[in-house]
């Protein structure tokens, strides 16, 4: 049997077809080609449309379907992987209200922190294990205090993935993982979390119903099945934001095991069986993907908004006529240390890590007569490995300290020269694994239809390749002067 897997990401949406048999991905498609933008009314402001999202993943499934090479009628289960954190708002007639207030959107922050100081900073954090920070009931709050007559007609709230089911299926669920990255759900009550809504003034109707990730979420209906070429009735039987969606796929589903993702955002994601929390709130812990009330599996997630998507922005300034293989193999040219230049890649909002601050980027010692592009393209991957050895300090404060990081070879884990940065940095092997967050969905619809087990499913997943680390004393005082630098900037405010 054949199992669909799709993966609502930030920049485009990505399908899977898996064969559940022989656990071998058959085909994937992208859809659009180009980079989705996002829409950013006012500073710190981050929205994308849904239905721009549903409409790009039609045109995905059609894509794969047109390959020839699968029956799309032997398709049994469908898997979703999102962005986390995105705020979607239906009527009852299940239409939009307005655009998504997605996962990088910082309007939010002060109504969250008003909300811990409300609750209280122990309570929030050993019941909620996070600040409210910027996070989905945050991002609500703001709709019910700036644009109150459109809160008034809200039916149902949602994430991303959500919203692909319910265009799916037609059916609206959700799951104790979703409630908690949005911080609703109360670990220590296990249920809804009564200070969040009594805070925020929410009617708990807006929730919808609440099943486990390994579900069945509701069945794709005669209409959309026709649309798309597949069998009608076919199960939603995972969701799952697009972190805990990666640890699965990379089989990092027990206590101590640590995944890595460095595509538009960066993320550090370490399992833990304990209900752990950051007291700063610097790091987030969520309900992972196989988490129950009897036994807690929580994702501990550190998240760098500001990655791939500095990346981008260098190439289309500096290397626009070039491809991201040549801007890497151009910065591989350049002596660790790019020749005194650093950067500080904190562009794309609010950072958790940093005590929810917009500190911007920043370019350091600049030569006009010395540095070039090269320079530039070397400079901004050290910046983001660098972020990525700051936050998994603070998880090391936090208790995690992993021997080796699991991590798809994609996004910026293709380029040697990030790799290599990133190990020496951080000082931990990372095992480079052929997977993606569709494959990964395409593996949970398999778990929650019964085709594969949890135990068994990654049998034929193997690791392509181990980065050790070999010269981290060249990095680690180039590492301390871009940390002095950030520092500095913090401090001056």
């Amino acid at each position: 049997m054949l199992l669909l897997g799709i993966d609502v990401g930030t920049s485009s949406i990505k399908v899977s077809v898996v064969d559940s048999g022989t656990q071998k991905t058959i085909v994937s498609a992208q859809y659009p080609e180009k980079e989705t933008e996002i829409k950013s009314l006012k500073t710190g402001w981050a929205e994308q449309s849904p239905e721009m999202w549903w409409e790009h993943v039609q045109q995905a499934i059609l894509k794969a379907n047109a390959y020839g090479l699968y029956n799309p009628h032997e398709i049994a289960a469908i898997g979703i992987a999102y962005q986390m954190h995105g705020l979607v708002v239906v009527d009852k007639a299940q239409a939009v209200l307005r655009d998504s207030i997605i996962w990088c959107d910082s309007r939010a922050v002060e109504i969250g922190e008003n909300a811990f100081d409300s609750i209280g900073h122990e309570k929030c954090l050993t019941h909620l294990l996070n600040s409210p920070g910027n996070f989905t009931a945050s991002k609500l709050a703001w709709v019910k205090q700036n644009e109150p007559e459109l809160y008034e007609k809200i039916d149902k709230i949602m994430l991303p993935g959500d919203f692909i089911a319910m265009k799916l299926t037609g059916n609206i669920t959700s799951s104790v993982s979703s409630l908690s990255e949005g911080v609703f759900w109360d670990f220590q009550e296990k249920s809804l979390s009564e200070d969040v809504f009594n805070t925020y003034a929410f009617d708990k109707k807006l929730i919808p119903e609440v099943k486990p990730v390994f579900s069945e979420h509701g069945y794709v209906t005669a209409e959309i099945a026709a649309s798309l070429g597949l069998k009608a009735g076919i199960p939603v039987t995972y969701k799952s934001g697009d972190q805990p969606n990666n640890a699965l796929s990379l089989n990092v589903l027990k206590p101590g095991e640590v995944a890595a993702t460095a595509g538009t955002s960066g993320v550090i994601y370490g399992v833990s069986d304990q209900l752990t929390y950051d007291k700063e709130s610097r790091v987030n812990s969520f309900a992972h993907v196989n988490y129950s009330t009897e036994k807690p599996s929580i994702g501990v997630l550190l998240c760098i908004n500001g990655t791939g998507i500095l990346n981008r922005w260098a190439k289309n300034i500096f290397g626009a006529n070039i491809s991201y293989h040549q801007m890497n193999e151009e910065g591989q040219t350049i002596p660790v240390g790019s020749k005194g230049l650093r950067i500080l890649p904190f562009g794309n909002g609010a950072e958790r890590m940093l005590n929810n601050r917009q500190v911007g980027v920043h370019f350091h010692n600049i030569d006009l007569n010395t540095h070039t592009h090269a320079h530039i393209f070397r400079a901004v991957q050290e910046g983001i490995a660098f972020a990525f050895r700051y936050g998994l300090d603070i998880m090391r404060e936090n208790g995690m300290s992993p021997a080796v990081i699991k991590a798809g070879r994609a996004n910026l884990f293709l380029s040697d020269l990030f790799t290599e940065a990133f190990v020496n940095s951080t000082g931990v092997p990372v095992e480079l694994y052929e997977n993606d967050g569709s494959v990964g969905a395409a593996f949970g619809a398999g778990i929650g239809a019964g085709l594969l087990s949890e135990s068994t499913a990654f049998d034929n997943t193997k690791c392509l390749k181990i980065i050790e680390p070999t010269i981290t004393g060249e990095y680690e005082p180039v590492y301390q002067e871009w940390k002095a630098l950030l520092l500095k900037q913090l401090d001056a405010g």
